[in-house]
């Protein structure tokens, strides 16, 4: 029952986030760019054409994981391969930008990154397979556990 709507939550909270992030990084660029000061002898207008690649790149990530949390919200399945990695990875990346921003910006923008981190792991972990009972006898026949056979007999020489 929970499963569509925090995928769709992710999905909506991936394409803002990408949309500010590589919109933030563009107004970096644009004022590294006006400002026309070198910081420690590195030419002005490589520091903003990288930040404008850099916000490019970031937000093309996270409108990737948007958009594989958009799959898993109108399929009701279970991110799998690639998409499955993709939104690992974006958990990894808002738990590291989490433990950045409490010391550099906050506890507002570390709050903010924990939610869309648990938000993350909550699609993840809403799509698991059901386990299998544990009264279940498991077929001797697949191999799937060792299987109870008698010692040889002994011989003599």
């Amino acid at each position: 029952m929970i499963r569509r709507p925090v995928a769709w939550v992710v999905a909506v909270v991936l394409f803002a986030e990408a949309f500010g992030l590589a919109a933030l990084n563009w107004f970096l660029g644009v004022v590294v760019d006006r400002q026309d000061m070198s910081l420690a002898g590195l030419d002005p207008h490589m520091m903003s054409v990288s930040s404008k690649i850099g916000g490019i790149v970031f937000g093309l990530y996270f409108a990737l994981c948007g958009l594989v949390a958009l799959l898993v919200a109108l399929r009701d399945r279970p991110p799998a391969g690639f998409g499955r990695v993709l939104l690992i990875s974006a958990a990894v990346v808002h738990g590291l930008l989490g433990a950045f921003t409490w010391g550099l910006v906050g506890l507002p923008a570390f709050l903010s990154m924990v939610l869309v981190l648990a938000l993350i792991v909550l699609l993840l972990m809403t799509y698991d397979p059901p386990a299998e009972p544990a009264d279940a006898v498991p077929d001797a026949g697949k191999g799937d556990g060792p299987s109870v056979t008698s010692p040889p007999a002994p011989t003599t020489p």
